[in-house]
């Protein structure tokens, strides 16, 4: 098949999942990535690629999200996705070029909204559709920001034909064609044996480093007595007890194994790598309400704790490894690769897909050629039910006795 992949741009973690499946998927289809923002960027060099907006956080001097300048920021997008503009038909011109069949989407809206005007069948692959597409599993304090976040996410993505979620932690389905698999384990990861042995630093990471680092964060890993190896900054170099590292797939993951615990913001993707090699979180998510609800997870699920990314301070990370070998013992159980399953999964929906495209479009054929065939078989039994009938009447012979064929 002709398949569009769809990737939300925002962060990499998209792209890390969709990593983990495009080899295979590009051995046995035909496709094209679309993508904008960091994923582009992590993509493009790797796969056919098709650059498109993406809707993005602003972020404050204080470092957290800016409400204000986040909408001012995407009013342009949003206006694209809704009323049409030139991304929209950029997409739709693109699909209709390259003879898309399939779209499958990593929360990517511009694709999502491109299939539904054009018909053509969408599979969802993300982790966010947990919150929209999974019974509601919100804590008390989150419940309502999560209700209103699933209906807009469902508003503006719809339901697909078939969905399929990668999650650290296991949900239940709220809709028939929903499949719940554990996160995305790359070959990179699996690679590299989990350490029985707990090292000696902290692994930290932000998604948005030149925004969310700030100076109380630099201070209070400054006053640790032990190394941090910090991810995720526009900083180089040794400094104290820091060492700011440049991106690196293969270093990031060799630190991942090697470190005694994780400071990071809440991504699925890395949460669901950390738990793989056995290392404690603690989360300092964005206030998007997914990364709220996935470091309330980690809580509850014992493996690490959350934390206040715009308060953060050295007791904090003192009363975090305080509980390391409780969390370290609960990690065992809840470590899955769900890479397999997902793979296995997409065969079946992609088949599926397939399959009731071929009965609609023999349908459609049977449909275009029955109202003719049936007109010449009615000829002489209408004509002689005709006579003495008025028009209105016979009209109403002809859909009376055309309809079951059809």
């Amino acid at each position: 098949m002709r398949i569009a992949y769809g990737v939300m741009g925002y962060g990499r973690g998209h792209a890390m999942r969709t990593s983990a499946v495009l080899p295979e998927l590009m051995a046995e289809h035909e496709v094209t990535v679309f993508a904008g923002g960091d994923a582009y960027e992590v993509l493009a060099p790797l796969y056919p690629t098709v650059r498109i907006p993406t809707i993005g956080y602003v972020y404050n001097a204080r470092g957290g999200h800016s409400t204000a300048q986040t909408v001012r920021r995407n009013i342009a997008p949003m206006s694209d996705l809704l009323f049409g503009g030139d991304a929209t038909a950029l997409v739709e011109r693109e699909f209709k070029s390259r003879g898309i069949d399939l779209v499958i989407s990593d929360s990517e809206a511009w694709t999502h909204r491109a299939a539904r005007r054009l018909n053509i069948p969408r599979i969802s692959f993300d982790h966010v559709g947990i919150i929209a597409y999974c019974k509601p599993h919100f804590p008390p304090e989150l419940y309502l920001l999560g209700r209103r976040d699933a209906i807009g996410y469902r508003a503006l993505m719809g339901v697909p034909e078939r969905i399929l979620i990668a999650s650290f932690y296991p949900a239940e389905p709220a809709y028939p064609g929903v499949q719940v698999v554990g996160p995305m384990l790359r070959d990179e990861v699996l690679a590299v044996p989990p350490r029985a042995q707990a090292g000696d630093f902290l692994l930290v990471y932000f998604n948005k480093g030149e925004h969310q680092y700030r100076e109380h964060i630099d201070r209070a890993l400054r006053l640790l007595d032990f190394p941090v190896v910090v991810y995720g900054t526009p900083f180089r170099g040794q400094v104290e007890n820091l060492d700011f590292r440049a991106p690196s797939n293969a270093g990031f993951i060799r630190d991942l194994a090697d470190c005694k615990a994780v400071l990071s913001t809440a991504g699925n993707q890395l949460i669901g790598e950390a738990i793989h090699f056995g290392k404690p979180i603690l989360a300092l998510p964005e206030e998007a309400f997914e990364q709220r609800l996935n470091a309330y997870m980690i809580e509850r699920m014992g493996v690490g704790m959350r934390g206040d990314r715009l308060q953060l301070n050295p007791s904090d990370i003192d009363r975090f490894l305080g509980n390391f070998d409780w969390y370290r013992g609960n990690m065992r159980e809840h470590a899955r690769d769900g890479r397999a399953e997902a793979r296995d999964t997409l065969r079946r929906f992609i088949e599926e897909i397939r399959h009731e495209q071929a009965i609609r479009s023999t349908a459609a054929a049977v449909r275009k050629r029955a109202p003719a065939a049936a007109r010449v078989a009615d000829l002489p039994a209408a004509a002689s039910a005709s006579r003495g009938k008025p028009a209105a009447k016979l009209r109403r012979t002809r859909r009376r006795e055309v309809a079951p064929i059809a």
